[in-house]
């Protein structure tokens, strides 16, 4: 595979996973508004490192997230996207500390094991029946920030909490998550920064997995508009369920 050169990548495996992980993340991203962190960062972690594929996932979303928010902000709910956003901003210097200072493999245990039970309720068929208070808000806007500075996994807690309502529709969750993304990446690039997460060095390296992943959002953004309020629903469990495997350090030997 000599064809295949990422700079600062040398091993061309690694160069591969990091391809597939973009395309793939980025289809998911496109389709559901979420998931590009939980097909990206388990994967890219075996590559290049936890702290690497973080910032490299920054860069790598960064150029399309406010071009795929644009027809989202008019039709966001701000009362519920307002809230989170405020809660994820208070959290995130925690989880960019834990990224930092955390045993990689306790990491994903950890959110392995938060992702599995919160899927395990939503498939049961447990839905909240009113409108969210501030309170549950700020909470799940913090559990966000927090998993988004750990590992960029802050869409999975905004996914779980938007999907077990029986108010929201398909296009609601995703407008809601394409306009909290979109914010929320100007305030974590600073702190990545400041932790140094995010680097020109993995600028570079990010450039040819732009393009790669703005392919695959293509497909998924094309795909979304076809698909019924049913396969948005399995597509989005499908998504968490799959984060929940590759999360586990115990496959890491297979996937390799």
């Amino acid at each position: 595979m000599d064809w295949l050169s990422i700079p600062g990548v040398a091993d061309p495996v690694a160069a591969a996973l990091l391809c597939a992980a973009a395309f793939a993340g980025g289809i998911v991203r496109g389709f559901t508004g979420f998931g590009f962190g939980m097909v990206f960062v388990p994967v890219a972690s075996m590559a290049v490192g936890p702290a690497a594929a973080v910032g490299l996932i920054w860069f790598i979303d960064l150029p399309y997230a406010f071009p795929l928010a644009a027809r989202s902000f008019p039709r966001a709910v701000w009362r519920e996207v307002g809230p989170l956003l405020i809660g994820s901003v208070i959290a995130l210097p925690l989880g960019v500390y834990l990224l930092t200072r955390l045993d990689r493999d306790l990491t994903r245990w950890i959110i392995a094991t938060v992702i599995a039970l919160a899927l395990a309720a939503m498939i049961s068929g447990w839905r909240y029946r009113s409108e969210p208070g501030v309170k549950l808000s700020l909470s799940v806007g913090g559990l966000s920030g927090l998993f988004n500075g750990l590992a960029q996994l802050g869409g999975m807690p905004l996914a779980l909490f938007w999907l077990s309502s029986q108010t929201n529709s398909a296009q609601r969750t995703r407008d809601n998550l394409l306009v909290f993304f979109a914010l929320n990446t100007l305030v974590s690039g600073l702190l990545f920064m400041a932790a140094g997460v995010v680097t020109m060095e993995r600028f570079w390296t990010a450039i040819p997995l732009i393009i790669i992943y703005g392919a695959g959002l293509l497909i998924g953004v094309r795909g979304f508009h076809i698909a019924s309020e049913q396969t948005f629903r399995r597509a989005a469990y499908a998504v968490i369920g799959a984060s929940v495997l590759l999360a586990l350090p115990v496959f890491d030997a297979w996937i390799r």
